[in-house]
């Protein structure tokens, strides 16, 4: 029974990510009418993120709640991911935004690409 617990548990938390993803694509589709393939990679972004701002947290402030430094984290966190994907939007696809159809799906590939093997080159 412990184990059926475990394995629902894990279907739906991997169920849900799946789900914020899909949302995400279908509200980016939905708003500037292009597929961004690295929304999936701003979300490892974030994720990594959160993780080193954590683990910075917690060397500097080791004193505080671990509730105050998971808050902190948070925010910090979106800020950056947010500025990375503000980022991203400005130098990769508004440039494109008038152009035919293929031009931003290519330039979302590759800044798909990109973004993984960044992750791979930093964080091993």
């Amino acid at each position: 029974m412990e184990y059926f617990v475990q394995q629902l548990i894990n279907g739906l938390t991997l169920g849900s990510i799946y789900g914020l993803v899909a949302i995400g694509y279908t509200m980016v589709y939905g708003i500037i009418g292009m597929i961004n393939f690295a929304h999936g990679d701003i979300f490892m972004i974030g994720g990594f993120a959160a993780l080193i701002v954590f683990l910075v947290l917690t060397s500097i402030f080791a004193g505080l709640p671990v509730a105050v430094l998971l808050l902190l984290m948070l925010l910090i966190a979106m800020l950056m991911t947010s500025l990375w994907n503000w980022t991203i939007e400005r130098v990769a696809y508004r440039p494109l935004r008038g152009s035919f159809r293929l031009a931003p799906l290519i330039t979302a590939i590759g800044m798909s690409i990109t973004l993984s093997n960044f992750i791979q080159v930093t964080q091993g």
